[in-house]
């Protein structure tokens, strides 16, 4: 199995990838009206493009033998590299592509902690995060509007 990243150009090709993930991921989570609304207001290709010009994001296609099997999107603050996004295909889970993934991500972080927001509900990237080093550091209900709110745990290594 050959992983590789390659950093996102197509815009587009990201938000298609991002909307029929999270459509399919987060159905036992988050209600149907939630998933729609944070895809149109984070990861739609306005809300992408936003990321990447105004708030230093950088997004990665993660490709398993050179098929996109997920994305990760990431964020330099002063002090840590902000994990916003890592998801992957339900076909290429449980393969060790997230792993292969957080090891790029450990590269791009050059020896700054990494933080991250994940669902408290979300209990195997909770896992997975917990594998990789990360501890929970606190706790964190936003209101993201529209009568939606993201609650969290803010995880770090």
């Amino acid at each position: 199995m050959t992983v590789t990243f390659e950093k996102v150009e197509n815009i587009k090709e990201l938000a298609s990838l991002a909307s029929s993930i999270w459509h399919e991921y987060w159905t036992c989570i988050l209600s149907a009206e939630q998933i729609d609304y944070m895809v149109e207001n984070f990861q739609s290709e306005k809300a992408i493009a936003n990321q990447i010009k105004n708030e230093n994001y950088s997004y990665y296609f993660i490709l398993q033998n050179n098929e996109k099997a997920g994305y990760f999107g990431i964020s330099y603050k002063k002090n840590y590299l902000f994990l916003s996004k890592l998801y992957i295909k339900k076909e290429f889970r449980h393969k060790g592509i997230g792993t292969k993934a957080f090891e790029k991500i450990k590269e791009l972080a050059d020896g700054k902690p990494i933080r991250l927001t994940v669902n408290k509900h979300n209990t195997n990237s909770i896992t997975a995060y917990k594998k990789w080093g990360f501890k929970t550091v606190d706790v964190v209900v936003t209101d993201i509007g529209s009568g939606f709110v993201m609650d969290d745990y803010i995880m770090g290594t």
